[in-house]
Formats: C-alpha cells, structure tokens, sequence
C-alpha cells in the first residue's frame, strides 16, 4: 500500500514537472520574435485596426461581434504604455505602434489553451496520461500556434469555448451549491465564445446535441456500475430550470452586454440592426475560390491539403527593401539574383487533425 503511495505521489510530482514544462514551451513559441512582421499580417488589418479604434473613438462597421477586438485594444493600450520595445512601429492600424502591442495577449491567451485542454481531457477520463497527451499535441498545433501570435480572434474563440465545457464538466461532478455556479461560469464562457465570432456558437450548440444524445442512452442503455462514469452522462442530472437559466438565458445577456460599449461608439446602428448588417455582410461576400483563389474547400480542411497562407513575400520582386521585413543577410548579395521567401503558413498538428477526425466520425 505504501509503495502505492509513493509511486502515485512520484508520478503527480512528473505531471506537474511535464505539464508546466509545455506551458513554458507553449509561452516560448509564442512570444518569440513576436514583432515579426512588422505590418498589418493576415486580418490583423481588420482586428487590429478596429482595435485600434475603439481606442482613437473612430467609427466604423464590425462585420464580427466586438469581443475580441476589445481584448486586442486593452492589449494595445497596455504595451502603448510599456517603456520598453518602442523601437519597430508602424502606422498601419491608424496610430503609431510596435506590432508586438497588438499581438502579446493573443500569444498569452494561445499559451494557455493547452492547458485548458489538458484540463477538460483529465476530467473527462481521470487519466494523468491523456491529459499531458492531449496537452502535448495541442501545444504542437501549428494552426494554434500562428493564430497566437496575430491579432486575429479565433484563440479567443477556442479559448472560451474550451473554458465554457471545462466549467460544464467540473459542474457535473458537483452536486452541492458551486455546481450553480460553475454551471453560471460555463454559460458566461460560452457567450462570450459567440461575442468573438458567430462561430463560437458550436460550442453551446455542442452542448446541446450531447444533451440530447445523454438523454437517448440513459433511455437505452442505462450506465451500468463501474469505477469511474464520464460526467457527460451526468447531462440527464440536470434539471429544466438549470439548463435553461445557465445555458440558454445566460450566454444570451453576456452575448448582448458585450455589444454595449460598441453600440455607444458607433450609434449608428442598434444591437438588433447591427445584427441583421453581420448577416447580411456575410451573405453579400460569399466564400469558395471565386472569392479566395488560394483558398482550401472545407471537405479537405481534415486532410490539411492546403495549409493557410497568412503572409508571403518574395525579395526578388520588390523594387525596394521592403520596412515590414527584417533586414536581409549580409552575405546573400543581390536579392534580385538571390532571393528569400518570407512566409507564414498555418497547419495542424497532423496525429491530433487525422486521429481526431476518425474519432468523431467513429
């Protein structure tokens, strides 16, 4: 019994050693060479300018819900007023910034999303190797990683997303008072996915289906004795009054408390009008490659075929060098003669795409 003991003591003391030691990783990936390029890269030249104006109170039409750009602006506001890394800026957002103002809080919220992950795998299977695997794979997600270290919205998107079922999760397991409260956090979390990016509605809509699903199998096959039960079967636990009031009313006032500071800088629109403009922008600019040439279509997206392009440029065809880049190596010569490539393109971690896919169609 007591060499028990030690060996789980021993192997929770490795946990946490390997488990911070990714996070550190994760941290590292992210803010290395951040300022890198030192432009507007991808749609940075619509989240970080809207940031940016919410900040200099300069009106504009969002085609997205405001969420993420406000985290973007307090990031900005921030590193403004740091008395450190002012060197490299440019004008493009509007203002004069260093690119890395822009971006910091989406590499810090990035570095946590593995954790997070790790967290919802070990609650889900009580297993310390699943959590540092899934931990792992996710830390080594090439699509995670380049939407880090950008300011574009979707890390905010998966971020809340993921801590939205991590409360859900830890609510089921606890049948006394916090379970209100982690069930109020997880509705909390999921409404504010959907005020990053209509997207962010997978999340609750998720949900939802798994609620139907745990009702179907608690109806066929009640969960039979064993050591250890997901909590997801603990859904049917919930009562009417619970799931509505924190799933369903809940993310419906955060969603809508968010629009709040954005409707008072631009009146021009109510919160119901600027909803119909969103869908209608998106109905006006269609999809597919006659909108995007480069662009993948969706039934590849699990095969990863084509992997986003965020940035391309190409030494050889500028007249001039070009500020965003940095400076050339000194021994490269002529860059008309000998050219470099700069590019940034994003891919999944391609065990965690390919496993994950079959797993769900399975």
């Amino acid at each position: 019994m007591l060499f028990m003991q030690l060996i789980s003591r021993k192997s929770s003391r490795w946990f946490i050693v390997g488990m911070t030691s990714i996070f550190i990783f994760s941290i590292m990936l992210r803010f290395w060479q951040l300022g890198r390029f030192n432009t507007l890269v991808f749609d940075e030249v619509y989240y970080a300018k809207f940031a940016n104006n919410y900040l200099t109170k300069t009106d504009f039409f969002n085609a997205h819900p405001p969420l993420s750009q406000y985290i973007i602006a307090i990031s900005i506001w921030i590193g403004s007023h740091l008395p450190f890394g002012q060197e490299i800026v440019n004008n493009e957002t509007g203002s004069t910034l260093a690119p890395w103002t822009y971006r910091w809080v989406n590499a810090l919220t990035g570095s946590f999303i593995p954790v997070v992950v790790g967290a919802i795998a070990y609650q889900l299977t009580r297993r310390k190797s699943y959590a540092f695997i899934a931990v792992l794979l996710i830390a080594l997600d090439g699509l995670f990683l380049v939407e880090s270290r950008y300011a574009l919205n979707n890390i905010y998107l998966v971020n809340f997303g993921l801590l939205g079922q991590l409360c859900l999760i830890i609510a089921l397991q606890d049948w006394q008072f916090k379970q209100n409260i982690w069930l109020a956090l997880a509705g909390i979390n999921f409404g504010a996915s959907a005020a990053i990016k209509w997207n962010g509605l997978g999340f609750l809509l998720s949900i939802y289906l798994l609620w139907i699903f745990a009702w179907i199998i608690e109806f066929l096959a009640p969960p039979k004795k064993s050591d250890f039960i997901s909590p997801l079967r603990n859904l049917t636990q919930l009562n009417l009054l619970q799931f509505t009031l924190n799933l369903f009313f809940i993310p419906i006032i955060i969603y809508s408390l968010f629009w709040i500071p954005h409707i008072i800088l631009n009146p021009k629109y109510g919160f119901w009008e600027m909803q119909k403009q969103i869908f209608s922008y998106h109905q006006r600019i269609g999809s597919g490659p006659d909108t995007h040439p480069y662009c993948a279509q969706w039934f590849t997206w699990p095969l990863m075929l084509r992997p986003v392009v965020y940035f391309y440029k190409n030494t050889g065809l500028l007249d001039k060098p070009e500020p965003s880049l940095p400076p050339l190596p000194s021994d490269i010569g002529n860059p008309k003669v000998n050219p470099l490539i700069y590019d940034v393109h994003a891919m999944g971690n391609p065990p965690l795409w390919w496993l994950s896919a079959v797993a769900i169609l399975s």
